[in-house]
């Protein structure tokens, strides 16, 4: 504004004087009167400052300036001006001011009547004040041009300050720098800051106020400094109007804060804070100065936000708990730029996110190890096969085991939730790469508090890999699996989860359940993506000796057409041909020495016989309790008979075709007859002959126990409500979920096989550095190991001590250092 002002009244020297001989000889032939030539100086200069300058000849005025400094009087000139400009200052502009520095304006009475008066007064005040230094700088800049030979000679010589740096400075200590009044012990310059303070707290209130009017007054103290110099860190804005402004704002904004927090909930804190940076950002580009605004938002952030975020955040009923469970997105995006803008980490708001997630999460936790560990409800005991309009459809699906419910509904849960939370972070958190980090550390802690989470997830991935997923379309299943696969990148002990999804798989391809190879393969594919070739090597092999015996099937069947065979048989043979280092396939002896009907006999050696001949040099150990059978039984039923299609486990095959040949047998008979364990007998019994749907046997006595000395015999009576079932044994579990105790020996046996990992990483490490201290091989053996487990470090240390035993590693000799070198 100032420049503005000083460039309309600018006074430039003329180009060209009308007369003959050259200007410094003209003014070098006549003396030059001083006082004379002032006094029209003089009087031209009050006619400036009467703004009654339109009639004055600026280019004499120049000449008569332009003598007194050729003459050597620029001194004196520069003495007279400066007291003109006093004498002005003190009569006339400060006396206007003063005229309305009232007392009302220092009143603090909060009556309605007396705060309008003491505003309008104000007003008043800073719009006479503001009036005069625009037109006091707009005078002294109309001086100054035609002073321009002056200000050009002085300043050269380093003697004088410029004419118009002056005068704004007389008009700092003349003005500024003097009393309101007799009445008011306060100079001008403070009367106007606490004006601008009393209207920015009005503005703050919600009241409208003349910004255009305050932005006048805050250039006005930005065009005036502390001293002649005219330094940029000098500037009467920066050195008495700033600090105050800013001291009263932190006053305001800890006070707001506090009664914030006592009386309104986190959505108006977060709303009101994010309304007052926004208020003061506009404040300081329309009002003040954008000089200011860093350091009036830091105030903000330091007084209402960075003192009270972590209360606001933990605020009972509102806070950020409130916010995340009711999917608050636009008060979870107010509170997360809040908490971004003093702490760039988000500590409090990470905190709080992940003590809600962990309390989601164990809640999830135990509510699926409840549902594991409940006795079966008296429904599901007691609920009745759905009846059928068609005798020849298969018997409905058998219901889910609890194990397997609890862990779908574990990796749903948990699936829901971080479906929740991703939407959260995208939405509200920006997908700052801070909270991302925390939410992914808050999952794998309550993931990993839960033992079972390997067991579970490899459950859930299993039952929609069997073909019981049928039910759900193609990309359903993909988008099922992509889930669970996603949930792995938060297991620390992955090599667990592989033994359990190895088990599952081999179980799900041995048994014909698998929905698809296509999908099994897609399946490792995603796996070896995530946890690298060595998670996936054991069941790639189960897939290829799937492909192998089903290979080997086809081409026996082509060798037994070929030798006119295969209608003799009448047995539709399929064998499957398993790697014993690739299949997790505990061997019981006594289960391999199984006494067959002779008819399976004859098929039994038959494909021994072929396939010894295709492979030389290996053994074939045959697995009756892992195979399974369908065959047909016919009930003379009247004048048509009735047969049954019985799918069932290859002992129930055995003992069933003990029937063909003997009237009534034993349970010491059959276990003779059969070898097959008493225990398997006893198991098997059970689901032929006591189990109601499926008593393919009569038992004699009829009781729920298997007795060395009950009688069993063939039951012509038997009816079932489908021509094709399957018979089920009594103590399986439809999805083959662990005991405790077969938990117990899974867990061993990782523990056994991270044993042996840990061995060969610390062979490896000191095969390649030859030596290392004994921290140095700790590190590097725990940074190669936790992308499978979390090493345990005890564990490591035993391993160490094992090797140093078995001549791999020695001590270094410095026993106060301890170190190991490599024996090669």
């Amino acid at each position: 504004m100032i420049g503005a002002g000083r460039g309309r009244g600018r006074i430039r020297a003329p180009r060209r004087l009308t007369m003959n001989l050259p200007l410094r000889q003209a003014f070098t032939k006549d003396e030059v009167d001083f006082e004379q030539t002032w006094e029209v100086l003089h009087k031209a200069f009050r006619e400036i400052h009467a703004r009654n300058a339109s009639n004055l000849s600026f280019e004499e005025l120049f000449r008569n300036a332009y003598k007194l400094v050729l003459k050597k009087k620029g001194d004196f000139l520069f003495e007279k001006v400066k007291q003109l400009e006093i004498d002005v200052l003190d009569n006339n502009v400060r006396t206007q001011v003063r005229r309305l520095a009232t007392p009302t304006i220092l009143i603090t009475d909060t009556n309605d009547s007396s705060s309008i008066e003491r505003r309008a007064a104000g007003e008043k005040f800073m719009l006479q004040l503001t009036k005069s230094f625009q037109e006091h700088a707009t005078e002294a800049g109309m001086i100054t041009d035609v002073l321009m030979y002056m200000d050009r000679i002085s300043t050269s010589e380093g003697r004088k300050t410029s004419v118009y740096t002056v005068a704004l400075a007389l008009f700092r200590e003349r003005v500024l720098q003097a009393t309101a009044n007799d009445e008011l012990a306060v100079t001008i310059l403070e009367l106007l800051e606490h004006i601008i303070l009393e209207t920015i707290a009005l503005e703050r209130s919600g009241e409208m106020v003349d910004r255009p009017l305050i932005k006048a007054s805050c250039r006005m103290l930005e065009n005036l400094y502390e001293s002649l110099n005219e330094q940029e860190s000098t500037r009467l804005y920066l050195t008495s109007f700033e600090p105050k402004f800013l001291d009263a704002s932190r006053e305001y904004y800890r006070n707001e804060g506090k009664m914030l927090v006592q009386e309104a909930d986190a959505t108006t804190f977060c709303s009101t804070a994010r309304r007052r940076l926004k208020e003061e950002e506009d404040r300081c580009q329309q009002s003040l100065s954008t000089n200011t605004e860093p350091k009036i938002k830091s105030v903000v952030e330091q007084e209402l936000v960075s003192a009270h975020i972590t209360d606001v955040i933990n605020l009972p009923g509102t806070g950020v708990k409130n916010m995340l469970d009711n999917d608050k997105m636009e008060d979870l995006q107010n509170m997360y730029e809040l908490v971004k803008r003093v702490d760039s980490r988000l500590k409090p708001l990470r905190d709080a996110v992940h003590k809600r997630i962990l309390e989601l999460g164990n809640e999830i936790n135990t509510s699926a190890n409840q549902i594991a560990t409940e006795p079966p409800s008296k429904a599901r005991q007691e609920k009745k096969d759905t009846e059928s309009k068609g005798k020849d459809k298969p018997a409905p699906a058998k219901q889910l085991s609890q194990q397997t419910v609890a862990a779908i509904n574990w990796v749903e849960e948990v699936l829901k939730l971080k479906t929740k939370y991703d939407k959260i972070s995208e939405r509200a958190f920006r997908s700052d790469n801070v909270m991302e980090k925390a939410l992914e550390v808050s999952f794998q802690d309550f993931i990993n508090e839960n033992s079972r989470s390997p067991e579970f997830l490899s459950l859930f991935l299993d039952q929609y890999l069997k073909s019981s997923g049928k039910d759900k379309s193609e990309a359903e299943v993909d988008t099922l699996l992509d889930n669970g696969v996603t949930l792995v990148q938060y297991l620390a002990d992955k090599d667990v989860l592989e033994t359990y999804y190895h088990k599952h798989m081999a179980k799900r391809l041995l048994m014909g359940k698998s929905i698809s190879r296509d999908v099994e393969r897609q399946m490792l594919v995603k796996m070896k993506m995530r946890l690298g070739n060595q998670f996936t090597s054991k069941m790639e092999g189960l897939l290829r000796d799937v492909e192998l015996s089903e290979n080997l099937t086809n081409g026996y069947r082509e060798h037994m057409t070929k030798l006119g065979e295969g209608v003799t048989h009448k047995i539709d043979f399929e064998p499957s041909i398993l790697t014993t280092t690739v299949w997790p396939i505990t061997i019981p002896e006594s289960d391999r020495a199984c006494i067959f009907p002779k008819e399976v006999e004859l098929v039994k050696e038959s494909f021994e016989k072929y396939y010894l001949s295709k492979h030389t040099g290996r053994k074939l150990t045959w697995l009756p309790h892992m195979g399974d059978v369908t065959m047909r039984a016919t009930y003379e039923k009247g004048a048509k008979p009735i047969t049954y299609e019985i799918s069932g486990p290859t002992y129930c095959m055995v003992i069933l075709m003990l029937f063909n040949e003997h009237e009534r047998l034993t349970f010491s008979e059959i276990q003779q007859l059969t070898n097959i364990p008493p225990d398997k007998v006893t198991q098997t019994l059970l689901s032929i002959a006591v189990a109601p749907k499926t008593r393919l046997l009569k038992k004699e006595p009829m009781s729920r126990d298997i007795n060395p000395t009950d009688v069993f015999s063939y039951n012509e009576k038997f009816e079932h409500s489908f021509r094709k079932f399957k018979v089920a044994l009594v103590s399986e579990q439809s999805n083959k979920v662990e005991t405790a105790e077969q938990r117990k020996e899974t867990q061993k046996k990782a523990d056994d096989e991270r044993g042996l990992a840990i061995d060969a990483a610390v062979v490896r490490i000191m095969k390649a550095r030859k030596t290392l201290t004994h921290q140095q091989l700790m590190t590097e053996t725990i940074d190669i190991m936790k992308s499978r487990f979390h090493p345990d470090v005890a564990m490591i240390k035993r391993k160490i001590e094992s090797l140093i035993e078995r001549e791999y590693l020695e001590r270094g000799a410095d026993s106060a250092n301890p170190s190991y070198n490599y024996l090669a």
